[in-house]
């Protein structure tokens, strides 16, 4: 379906602004906060959300609150993002150069927290996740949702301390687990070996770029690494990628919540995801989901949300 003359007028309007050609070409890279993008851009938050809100009005970019704050990210519509591709691809490349620059900055200043959160929490990784929602609960209705097995080849992304590795990992052929954090590989080798898993590959590895080849493991799994992510649905793309015809991708994070304290007080980005958010996401990523199951905490309020999806047997993916 076309823009109409007056939505193509509206939305030209919209974007023909240099603050706001800035604002598309930051977020053509990731979703941002209204507080990153006053730091990247050098304009006050009140000045930076007028610009965003008339680019929302034309339906250029969505904005979307998580707990306290607010997030942007450039529009899904075909035609929408058709037009911003169009106006980025024409702009001179060193456009951009130094809000890069400064989102480059941001980026740093975001993995730094998050690596010194994770090295210091590593040994107590576990006992962390456990204040949430019993793990021994997560973990069964986990096994049921992905089945009894045997797997061909089991990829964790953002494995931490291994603990998805130890209760899959014996049920595959071979597994596989990525993370950032050395710290928390070290201790999930320990934890593979005591665990008496054998065929374990631990690598240091981007859940953006796994390197992994297109459709190589029938079982992927994303437990708890999401929330701590600038660009979930991105990860989320790549985990697709990995998953075989015939095979499942199951990912465990936080429903919405409003805890706040956990943006500072445990490094996370986003304070869990909508049911509809993550189906978009797989369904964008070729998947067909499963319903989601929902495990609330009764202590804490915290909900934690196991979300299954398979390729189909018929598909085919390239790498």
């Amino acid at each position: 379906m076309s823009l109409s003359a007056d939505q193509t007028v509206e939305a030209l309007r919209a974007a023909g602004e240099p603050t706001r050609l800035r604002v598309l070409s930051l977020l053509a890279g990731e979703e941002l906060s209204v507080m990153e993008m006053s730091r990247i851009l050098d304009q006050s938050q009140p000045r930076v959300s007028r610009h965003l809100k008339l680019m929302t009005d034309a339906g250029l970019i969505e904005r979307f609150p998580d707990g306290a704050r607010v997030y942007y990210r450039l529009s899904h519509d075909a035609q929408a993002r058709r037009l911003i591709d169009t106006v980025l691809d024409i702009l001179a490349e060193d456009a951009g150069e130094a809000d890069h620059r400064r989102l480059d900055e941001v980026r740093k200043d975001r993995e730094e927290a998050a690596v010194s959160y994770f090295e210091q929490v590593a040994p107590q990784w576990d006992r962390l996740r456990s204040l949430y929602v019993s793990e021994s609960a997560v973990e069964a209705a986990l096994e049921k949702a992905v089945g009894p097995g045997p797997f061909e080849r089991v990829v964790d992304l953002g494995t931490g301390s291994g603990r998805m590795l130890t209760l899959f990992g014996k049920k595959a052929k071979m597994s596989v687990g990525l993370d950032l954090s050395q710290n928390m590989l070290n201790i999930a080798r320990t934890n593979v070996t005591k665990a008496g898993v054998e065929q374990v590959e631990l690598r240091h590895g981007d859940i953006f770029a796994t390197r992994l080849p297109a459709a190589s493991a029938d079982l992927v799994i994303v437990h708890q690494v999401l929330h701590y992510l600038s660009d979930p649905a991105a990860a989320v793309a790549e985990a697709c990628r990995l998953v075989s015809p015939g095979g499942r991708l199951v990912i465990i994070d936080f429903a919405p919540h409003d805890f706040e304290h956990m943006r500072e007080a445990h490094q996370h980005r986003r304070l869990g995801f909508a049911d509809s958010e993550i189906n978009g996401w797989l369904q964008d990523g070729g998947l067909t989901p499963s319903a989601p199951i929902a495990l609330p905490h009764d202590a804490e309020g915290l909900t934690v949300t196991i979300w299954t999806a398979e390729r189909r047997l018929q598909d085919r993916k390239t790498a």
